[in-house]
């Protein structure tokens, strides 16, 4: 005769029964089962009960809970360094080094003629003959009527190099020709021409033909760009 084998809760018995032993054996193990089973589900809701009291104690020892209220939060203020315009400065040194002065005088470089005319050395005589006569199309124009000598040379410094970026060749300044000045003395012309000396990208100037100003006009050339 062979006992029936213990087994877990929930297993379903497989052996077969041969007598009343076996038959006992199989009510002994069932009781187990039933206890096992009682005694798990006792401790869960022991478990159940033990949370149930614990939260309890908490929310009666916490008492009533409210949000707390928003504030608002202060950011100081940092005050951060302004930024450095490495390109501004440099083109305020570049424009400083560019500036023209009222000191310097032409008149030593000017060719003996009436046009006046002026041309950087290697420029051969056929450029200037050239200019005079028209050759280059006049392709744009500044007017300095009107302004104080420190505007004006502000205003011939920024043209030329508005000219130069837009790759013109040929441009006209208007200077008048002092009429309305003391003593009636050109004295704005005379600058024009000292400024535009000292301008290295002017190869060449020469007073205006009559039909673009005459004697109130500079025609100037200006270097090939690039």
């Amino acid at each position: 005769m062979r006992t029936p084998t213990s087994k877990s809760p929930g297993t379903p018995i497989s052996t077969p029964l041969k007598d009343f032993s076996d038959l006992k054996s199989l009510k002994n193990e069932l009781k187990e089962r039933e206890a096992a089973q009682l005694a798990a589900q006792a401790e869960r809701q022991r478990r159940e009960e033990k949370a149930r009291l614990d939260a309890n104690l908490f929310r009666m020892s916490v008492g009533e809970v409210a949000p707390m209220p928003v504030v608002d939060k202060k950011i100081p203020h940092v005050a951060f360094p302004q930024p450095i315009a490495r390109q501004h400065l440099a083109d305020e040194q570049r424009a400083l080094e560019q500036s023209l002065s009222d000191e310097f005088s032409v008149e030593t470089l000017l060719e003996t003629d009436e046009s006046l005319s002026f041309a950087r050395p290697g420029i051969g005589p056929d450029t200037v003959r050239k200019l005079r006569k028209g050759h280059w199309v006049i392709q744009h124009q500044l007017d300095l009527h009107g302004l104080r000598t420190d505007e004006a040379r502000e205003a011939l410094a920024e043209f030329l190099r508005g000219a130069c970026k837009r790759g013109l060749r040929c441009v006209r300044i208007v200077h008048g020709k002092g009429l309305g000045s003391v003593n009636k003395e050109p004295v704005l012309k005379n600058k024009v021409r000292n400024w535009l000396v000292q301008k290295d990208e002017v190869i060449a100037f020469c007073l205006a033909r009559a039909v673009d100003g005459g004697a109130g006009a500079m025609i100037v050339l200006l270097k090939a760009q690039g």
